[in-house]
């Protein structure tokens, strides 16, 4: 081995061993974790803090937690298969926590909170009614109250709340959930059947896979023992862990599956092609270096990576193994006297070319304004550098002439090519591609797109009925569609909250929303406040109010009168959105209050009881009409997201068929349309099949044809090298690569995960047209080469 190639390969062995260094320190000791937010993908402009941190108030009020109803149509029966189920999941508090305490101390500890603010509370009924109704009403409602058997209910004394304001006020905020306590437990009713609301909360993510271990099981075990205990009990579980744990437990069955039978087919065959398992390791190292360097250098320039950037990124894979695989089929093609390091430098054209096409193809992605987009492209792009430097510094050391034996198999399948039909401008040539036109035309017309982000997810369907059934039982409102609220101060942004209000009453009216969530609901801004005071004390307690009309009636002085006056006064505080927050009456809302954020105060009002998603429109004109309001559909903003993407995508694809058809004129000269025809035209025939068959065009559809773009231009450049010796190992190069390719992707199309089933099916069709069309297009006679680019030669 040469000094100068001796030294490349020392240094390439210090840089490798900087990354591996560089990756334990990331996952080991810094315990880095990939970016999982959607938004991050959007560009700057796009890209809003407030929304994401209202959306991610909204998920993780529900993330952590785990809600249980336990129903039967008698209340003490399901009372005791509750104590059950508590009883199985109080054993595990380091996994589950209980959240529902004693009812009757929650409710003093959530009238506590009010208690200094009565005066400044009223509903609108309310108000209308002191507006309309003179003070000898009022003062009967207060007397009636005092001596009547049937007042009502009252909370406290009735000098604290004489005209019962208060107290409706509350029972007007105990609408907005159908939760009532009810013999210290939490109950709702539905259908004939008693419900015990049982609310847990995780100690750990709900998508930590050790987490879901445990506490699936668990679950489990106590539904069990609930059911033991009362035999027609119900128990309807809801939480994200469930939905988490059933999406690992589907992709660690598809890896085990689909995982095992590619790495068994891929050392298979290799095994089959070369009798070693020298090349399998030596493809595996060049891989493996390939991802290791596009990680901890993509790290170092952006400072983090997002999720979809490994995912995308693991398939440079099917790419960067090309380099391996050509230059251990050209050792066998070459004779035993040529030096290795000279193969190389008959190699290195071909290899360049390899390496410079599939740049230009993710080039594309890197000139978008998309985030995410660059990311992945530089990321996969130094994956391929990496894996190509290996093959480059290491190969010609590790790999002699006596290091490789074909084998009669391989030999076989190498002297196939000449048996195989080569595409001709003759008729029938002219014939087949007419045919092949109105193939695609017909297809790519009945082609359609796809975006709902919906469409990629696949949940059990007994976990969705049960989602479905406890949010009609407990009228929970969706955390994918919301109003986002902003304003320069706590203030402003409550008075937009109550224009709001008022805005959606129509929809509430006909019955399209059943209310809003809201903390104006039980903090009212300061202006209502104080307004509200005004008209209560005006109406209620002025010299000629009800008050005196009472104190006439019951024969009480002027001090009564006073003294009573000066107790209700006392109630005057005005009530704060951060003290209500942080009372125990706000822990259930304090997802709705974000605070100031990005230099704005802002708040989420969410919508309850939403009948018709087909009515989301409506819901979305509310919001120009109040100013700082802002409707999020985060279902259609991540769909809009995908859409963007596979836009892109699409051009940037389109882009990089033209850069690349260039680049290849300018060695292969005429003969470079034979070099680029297979991908193409099996990017064309796959997308013309879906239009048949009716499969909607997706985001993952579009990637996987820029991977199809990369390997296929490879299998094109493979077969334009000049000798019937070469091209024939050449055409064993392709078949490697192309059922390797099959086996990692082309698999994926069994997964029962819709991204990965479109990635694959994509690759699975895709990759069998380009295997089979390429030698098609090999050429009779080798193509003019420039002198200054010298090809691979063997005598």
């Amino acid at each position: 081995m040469h000094k100068p190639a001796r030294a490349f390969a020392l240094v390439w062995l210090l840089v490798v061993a900087l990354l591996l260094g560089h990756n334990a320190y990331l996952w080991l000791v810094q315990r880095v974790s990939p970016d999982t937010d959607i938004l991050a993908l959007l560009p700057s402009s796009r890209h809003d803090d407030a929304m994401q941190q209202a959306f991610a108030h909204m998920v993780d009020s529900a993330q952590q937690k785990v809600v249980v109803l336990v129903g039967e149509r008698d209340w003490d029966k399901a009372v005791q298969a509750a104590a059950a189920y508590e009883a199985v999941v109080g054993k595990q508090p380091s996994l589950l926590q209980a959240m529902t305490g004693d009812a009757a101390q929650l409710q003093g500890a959530w009238l506590s909170t009010f208690n200094q603010s009565r005066l400044m509370l009223l509903t609108q009924e309310q108000r209308d009614k002191l507006r309309q109704d003179t003070p000898q009403q009022w003062s009967q409602l207060a007397l009636s109250a005092m001596y009547g058997a049937f007042g009502g209910p009252r909370l406290g004394a009735w000098q604290d709340d004489p005209f019962g304001l208060f107290s409706g006020w509350v029972q007007a905020r105990a609408q907005e959930t159908p939760v009532r306590p009810r013999d210290g437990r939490l109950f709702v009713e539905s259908g004939g059947r008693s419900y015990v609301l049982l609310l847990m909360n995780l100690q750990a993510s709900a998508f930590s896979i050790s987490a879901q271990e445990q506490v699936i099981p668990l679950l489990d075990r106590a539904a069990q023992a609930a059911k033991q205990s009362v035999p027609d009990a119900e128990v309807v579980t809801a939480g994200v862990i469930l939905h988490a744990a059933a999406g690992s437990r589907q992709a660690s069955s598809e890896m085990a599956t689909i995982g095992a039978g590619s790495l068994i087919g891929i050392v298979l065959l290799m095994w089959l092609t070369f009798r070693s398992l020298k090349p399998i390791a030596l493809i595996a190292l060049s891989i493996a270096i390939g991802c290791l360097g596009a990680l901890s250098v993509s790290w170092l320039l952006f400072g983090r990576l997002h999720l979809l950037t490994l995912v995308f990124g693991a398939s440079l894979v099917g790419i960067a193994q090309d380099y391996a695989i050509y230059f251990l089929c050209a050792r066998l093609g070459t004779d035993r006297q040529m030096d290795t390091r000279q193969l190389l430098r008959r190699l290195l054209p071909g290899l360049g070319l390899m390496l410079l096409a599939a740049v230009i193809g993710y080039l594309g992605m890197a000139l978008t304004p998309f985030p995410g987009l660059r990311q992945m492209a530089v990321f996969s792009v130094l994956g391929l550098v990496f894996a190509w430097l290996t093959v480059i510094l290491w190969f010609p050391a590790l790999i002699h002439a006596d290091s490789l034996r074909s084998t009669a198999l391989a030999d076989r399948y190498s002297h196939s090519i000449s048996k195989w039909p080569q595409f001709r401008f003759s008729r029938t040539g002219f014939i087949l591609l007419a045919v092949f036109i109105v193939f695609v035309a017909a297809g790519l017309m009945r082609l359609k797109v796809s975006d709902d982000i919906r469409a990629l997810q696949k949940t059990p369907q007994h976990l969705l009925d049960d989602q479905i059934k406890l949010g009609k039982l407990l009228d929970t409102p969706t955390p994918a569609q919301f109003y986002l609220v902003r304003g320069e101060s706590a203030e402003i942004v409550l008075q937009r909250e109550e224009q709001l209000k008022r805005q959606l009453q129509t929809a509430i009216d006909k019955k399209l929303i059943s209310g809003v969530q809201a903390v104006s609901n039980w903090v009212p801004s300061q202006q209502q406040q104080h307004a509200d005071h005004d008209l209560v004390a005006g109406k209620l307690l002025a010299p000629q109010g009800a008050l005196a009309v009472i104190a006439a009636a019951i024969g009480e002085n002027e001090q009564w009168q006073q003294n009573l006056r000066q107790r209700l006064l006392a109630q005057s505080q005005a009530l704060l959105p951060d003290a209500f927050i942080a009372s125990p009456a706000g822990q259930p809302w304090r997802h709705l209050w974000l605070g100031k954020t990005a230099g704005q105060y802002a708040s989420i009002v969410a919508v309850r009881g939403l009948s018709d998603y087909r009515q989301l429109q409506v819901l979305a004109d509310v919001a120009p009409k109040v100013e700082g309001v802002q409707w999020v559909d985060k279902v259609a903003d991540i769909s809009s997201v995908l859409s963007y993407y596979r836009q892109y995508m699409s051009w940037a694809l389109l882009a990089a068929y033209i850069t690349i058809f260039v680049l290849l004129s300018l060695r292969y000269r005429r003969a470079a349309w034979r070099a680029i025809a297979p991908p193409l035209l099996a990017t064309l025939a796959t997308l013309a099949l879906f239009g048949v068959i009716g499969q909607p065009l997706q985001l993952f559809h579009v990637l996987a044809c820029l991977l199809l773009l990369g390997l296929g231009v490879d299998y094109g450049i493979f077969l334009q090298e000049p000798t019937e010796r070469h091209r024939r190992f050449a055409w064993l190069t392709v078949g490697l690569s192309a059922i390797s390719a099959l086996l990692s992707f082309g698999l994926l199309a069994l997964s029962s995960s819709p991204p990965l089933h479109a990635f694959g099916l994509t690759m699975l069709i895709g990759m069998a047209l380009v295997w089979l069309t390429s030698p098609c297009f090999a050429g009779a006679s080798p193509p003019a080469t420039p002198p200054s680019m010298p090809i691979y030669d063997t005598k």
